[in-house]
């Protein structure tokens, strides 16, 4: 009886409160899905999925589909166990998620697939630093931190790599880097001759300088 008992009480145990485990699948760079529970990687941010980065040449790349497959890899690699406290303004839960003995989100900013998300936390900035360091996935080139892509409303055209901004003022032709202090405060209007460049060399054949020289 006492057996019996035992057994019932395992059964009608509620899961662990803050994990989620199970097997996984990835949404974007830094979202996967267990179940029905959709978990944002807490502590990083990563290129969008339409997203494109430059790299060292100035060559357009899909860091943000590059950042999905390494995500959707790791995922593939056995059972996900995700560990967390609270959930964001979009109802998922945030998590810290372990898979063959690797911690995600660790992985994906050690490999340049992802920022540590300062605002958020500050647990991942010895990886970005690494990475930056090692001139690792994006940035081994230039990129808009995803955070602003996902903000730039109709001033980035998206989908495209072609994010530097040539703009035209009382100083003349000047192009902007993204992530330059004045990138998001510099508006590009076509019809003023305003354009966008994707590649510096590119904006210099075109008779721009860069912005600060």
């Amino acid at each position: 009886m006492m057996r019996w008992l035992l057994m019932l009480m395992v059964l009608a145990a509620p899961a662990a409160a803050g994990v989620v485990e199970g097997r996984a699948r990835a949404i974007d760079g830094d979202t996967l899905a267990i179940g029905d529970v959709r978990v944002r990687l807490e502590g990083i941010d990563a290129p969008e999925h339409d997203q494109k980065c430059e790299d060292a040449r100035g060559q357009a790349w899909p860091c943000g589909a590059a950042a999905t497959a390494r995500l959707r890899a790791l995922v593939e690699q056995g059972k996900t166990r995700c560990e967390g406290r609270d959930h964001d303004r979009y109802g998922r839960f945030l998590g810290t998620c372990h898979v063959a003995g690797q911690v995600v989100n660790a992985v994906l900013v050690s490999e340049g697939l992802a920022e540590a998300y300062r605002r958020y936390a500050l647990d991942y900035v010895g990886q970005e630093q690494a990475a930056r360091a090692a001139h690792r996935g994006i940035w081994g080139g230039t990129h808009l931190a995803p955070e602003a892509f996902r903000h730039r409303g109709a001033d980035v055209p998206p989908s495209t790599g072609c994010a530097i901004k040539g703009n035209i003022s009382k100083n003349g032709k000047i192009y902007h880097m993204p992530g330059a202090p004045d990138y998001l405060r510099t508006k590009i209007d076509p019809a003023r001759g305003e354009r966008w460049f994707c590649s510096e060399g590119e904006a210099l054949t075109a008779g721009w300088r860069r912005a600060g020289q």
